[in-house]
């Protein structure tokens, strides 16, 4: 397994996790098989937004005995109180579902939360609705008497993500993150090209995690008969994907059984080859055109720069991030190291002039 650590908090987390979403709908036993299998193979970060109650109880028999090496992330405003998920912003609907995770549904085995997420908010007014009934309050409170160790936001929407974030109470963003949504093709595919990659430059930025939730766009980018690009992506072209952007330190693909835990953990294991998702090139909306989105697929470069992590520190430097120029340093070669040849130029699926932004970011840096 591979982790990545949590810039404000310090917590290592496992860059593929578990989104419990489907997996209430899978029997028992095989339910705790697959949450035990993902445990065993590092799997340490879980989140509970599921669409069922009996999820918790799966979780309580595969992780009770370990939960101190497990990281929870749970919704205040995820309401079970009629065995399915629904959504809610009352404050006493809230608290019952919070009291009942944590105490009277003993089988969960916890009683504490390591990131509450502030639940599934996509408009301004579902934010001044969180706060206005006081649930946003009761969260604070949770986290001052220490039962919630870090607050989190779960949205589907960049103008509501940075509404919350200019808080400062948000240490963990939970993103709708794969090509279709990124590229304006699904249900939540909300703000532009260039909208979506400023969140995930912000966060990076300002030390936010991200936890990426619909990695496959709700399984549509694994179907070619159904993705919006009518092409198939393999579990780890999308997982990939996602684990390219800036901020992200975990993906959370759905999970209903073993199969797809493994199907997960796949990325791990594949080639490059296996994992470039380039082919998604061919649909690159105008405004992301001619933007590097870290993908690598220029590489090798005959003068051995890394062309995705240089274009990467600077687009971050650019924006505010103290770290970015310390990370550019520290690479073995330099944009001034390029040598002009136009192979990044001619191998870029999104068309970026690689060769004139080797200029650019080496008259940016001084190197």
């Amino acid at each position: 397994m591979q982790y990545r650590i949590h810039p404000k908090t310090g917590d290592k987390i496992s860059v593929i996790g578990i989104g419990t979403g489907p997996i209430f709908e899978a029997p028992e036993k095989e339910a705790v098989t697959a949450l035990t299998y993902a445990y065993e193979q590092g799997i340490n970060y879980a989140d509970f937004a599921t669409a069922g109650a009996k999820t918790f109880s799966y979780a309580g028999k595969a992780f009770g005995s370990i939960r101190g090496e497990m990281l929870y992330q749970i919704h205040f405003g995820a309401n079970y109180e009629t065995g399915e998920y629904g959504w809610t912003t009352d404050l006493d609907t809230v608290k019952r579902q919070v009291d009942w995770q944590l105490k009277e549904l003993k089988e969960l085995k916890t009683d504490y939360i390591d990131f509450g997420m502030i639940h599934c908010l996509d408009t301004a007014g579902d934010w001044e609705q969180y706060r206005q009934n006081g649930v946003l309050g009761y969260l604070l409170e949770m986290k001052k008497a220490g039962v919630v160790r870090h607050i989190g936001l779960s949205t589907h929407t960049p103008e509501l993500a940075n509404i919350v974030l200019d808080t400062g109470l948000v240490e963990q963003l939970m993103f709708s993150i794969n090509p279709a949504y990124d590229y304006q093709q699904g249900e939540f595919a909300n703000g532009s090209a260039g909208e979506r990659m400023a969140l995930y430059r912000r966060c990076e930025a300002e030390g936010m995690g991200i936890s990426v939730m619909k990695p496959y766009s709700g399984g549509q980018l694994l179907d070619a008969g159904i993705s919006p690009f009518g092409h198939a992506l393999t579990a780890s072209q999308c997982i990939q994907y996602a684990l390219d952007k800036p901020g992200v330190l975990t993906v959370l693909p759905g999970i209903r059984g073993l199969q797809d835990v493994k199907d997960a953990l796949g990325v791990l294991a594949a080639s490059e080859e296996e994992r470039d998702y380039s082919a998604i090139g061919a649909f690159t909306p105008k405004d992301a055109f001619g933007t590097c989105v870290y993908c690598n697929h220029c590489r090798p470069c005959p003068a051995g720069l890394n062309i995705g992590l240089i274009n990467k520190y600077y687009d971050l430097a650019k924006i505010g991030d103290s770290m970015a120029a310390d990370h550019y340093e520290k690479l073995p070669k330099h944009a001034s190291d390029c040598i002009g040849c136009g192979h990044c130029d001619r191998r870029c699926p999104f068309q970026a002039a690689q060769s004139g932004r080797m200029r650019e970011i080496a008259g940016y840096f001084g190197k």
